[in-house]
């Protein structure tokens, strides 16, 4: 349980300035449509009587903010791997800075952390609406990403300082938003009043709280093509196998979302179940049984699954210190070969890996609309003088939440959930594959 302070909001300070916006709210009567501090969202942890209520701060802008806009320097960077919705994060960013607040000056950090250390010599890209306008078009990241570097909080507080930033907006996952965290302490050491404000970044859609994090629906819509095509080829193939492994590395939300959009997925594995490939209620008997029955079969993997099968013994890390992880979609389809080689027993297995194809994909329209009003609540919130926070929807509301609170751990599939169970209803997988 959280203490009761965990969702409060730190700022830097008193706001005293008018808020610049103007834009009237539903009543038409010409009134800015301003959100006070002690505008709360309700969220239930747990389940009935037993649950916790938890009060968030809604987002939006203040009547009153912390900066004046013609004095702000802006820094956006971009962290980890690729995820579609990184340049429609930007592009928001941007254009509310510049438009809405009158903020003339907005520094894009070049590839990640590492843009802010000294040895990496690389220049800042001065950001303009003109600049961003049609970036949403393509996938990627216009700033360039990179993993690491975050670790290195003096230096990141030392380059912020020469810059003169008054805020910087990380977009990025957990570790990336750790980092931020830490970057904050520092210029708070230094009695800098520096906003730092998240833009929370995980294709796997793994952070507490928030309903989803952007880039998670296009990813299932790119996955889905995927399945749609494993299915394609084992269907038109005598004791036809279709192996797909999809991102996931502690959650398995991308695969089971990806087996209920197609209804094409015979077993998915996620981290968060174990499985056996032998013995009477393993993998292999039960895919025996589904190509005996309907000579085809569809199988989802999460990179995160079944690690217990193919781990290395090593703990060797990433840049950005994640344990790195035994290719289980690899594994899987050389096991299932030799497995059915071995019965005498002659199958046809495709295995399509689309991980990079996904990462790197333009947003679908939902996920634009989700990162346009991500990055827009986000310079509401630095203009506040809010820091320490990510913005996140909860409950279909934008709220402020702690980044200490989000990253403390990840969220997974509970196998005892309905969207676990949902997901058995719709493979016809058996509920264990444990003996």
């Amino acid at each position: 349980m959280q203490p009761d302070n965990a969702f409060s909001v730190s700022s830097l300070g008193p706001r005293a300035i008018k808020n610049p916006l103007s834009f009237s709210n539903t009543r038409g009567d010409a009134l800015p449509n301003y959100v006070a501090d002690d505008e709360k969202t309700r969220w239930l942890s747990g389940s009935g009587n037993s649950g916790e209520i938890i009060e968030m701060e809604k987002a939006g802008p203040r009547e009153k903010i912390y900066f004046n806009p013609a004095h702000v320097h802006a820094g956006i960077v971009s962290c980890g791997g690729l995820c579609p919705g990184l340049n429609d994060v930007i592009r928001a960013l941007v254009r509310a800075l510049w438009n809405r607040y009158g903020v003339r000056r907005v520094s894009g950090i070049r590839f990640g952390y590492k843009g802010f250390l000294p040895e990496y010599a690389l220049p800042i890209m001065e950001l303009t609406p003109d600049i961003v306008d049609d970036i949403h078009k393509i996938g990627g990241t216009l700033l360039g990403s990179s993993r690491g570097g975050g670790d290195r909080t003096s230096e990141i507080a030392d380059a912020v300082e020469r810059l003169n930033l008054n805020m910087l907006f990380t977009i990025g996952g957990d570790g990336t938003q750790k980092g931020s965290l830490a970057i904050a302490d520092e210029l708070e050491r230094r009695h800098l009043k520096v906003s730092v404000v998240g833009v929370p970044k995980t294709i796997d859609n793994d952070l507490l709280y928030i309903d989803r994090s952007f880039g998670f629906e296009t990813a299932v819509e790119k996955a889905s093509e995927a399945v749609s095509a494993a299915h394609a080829e084992a269907h038109s193939s005598m004791n036809g196998i279709g192996l797909v492994k999809l991102m996931g590395r502690d959650s398995g939300f991308i695969a089971i979302h990806t087996a209920l959009a197609t209804h094409e997925v015979n077993f998915v594995l996620i981290p968060e179940v174990k499985f056996n490939l032998d013995g009477p209620n393993g993998l292999f008997v039960n895919l025996e049984k589904r190509l005996e029955k309907r000579r085809h079969a569809v199988v989802v993997v999460a990179e995160g699954a079944g690690q217990e099968l193919v781990a290395s013994g090593t703990k060797a890390t990433d840049a950005s210190g994640n344990i790195k992880m035994g290719d289980i979609g690899l594994f899987l389809k050389e096991a299932i070969n030799r497995h059915f080689k071995e019965q005498k027993l002659e199958v046809n297995l495709k295995y399509i890996d689309p991980s990079y194809i996904i990462r790197s994909a333009p947003a679908c329209p939902t996920d634009s609309v989700y990162c346009e009003r991500l990055g827009t609540n986000a310079v509401h919130a630095a203009m506040a003088g809010k820091t320490r926070i990510l913005i996140g929807m909860v409950n279909n509301e934008f709220v402020h939440l702690p980044t200490a609170v989000v990253v403390s751990k990840r969220n997974t599939v509970d196998p005892e959930g309905s969207l676990y169970r949902d997901t058995i209803d719709s493979t016809g997988q058996p509920l264990s594959l444990l003996n």
